[in-house]
């Protein structure tokens, strides 16, 4: 299952907490979601596009980049 890496804006514990609820919404769909705060990082684990995951993201409002898959 590839690991998603997103850049998200994210300055708190709460924007964190944020994201990572919308992504735990896809149920199944995802595995694991790992988030670092300090790097601003997103690693998700899915078998969903990088695209569907980036809306996903997206709906927290913050400003969201793709990086690619991590190997």
């Amino acid at each position: 299952m590839p690991v998603h890496e997103f850049k998200v804006e994210m300055t708190c514990s709460g924007c964190a907490n944020s994201v990572e609820r919308v992504l735990n919404k896809l149920g199944d769909k995802v595995e694991k979601v790992s988030i670092d705060l300090d790097s601003k990082t997103v690693l998700v684990t899915s078998t969903l596009t990088s695209d569907e995951l980036l809306e996903t993201i997206k709906k927290t409002g913050k400003a969201t980049q793709y990086v690619g898959v991590k190997e």
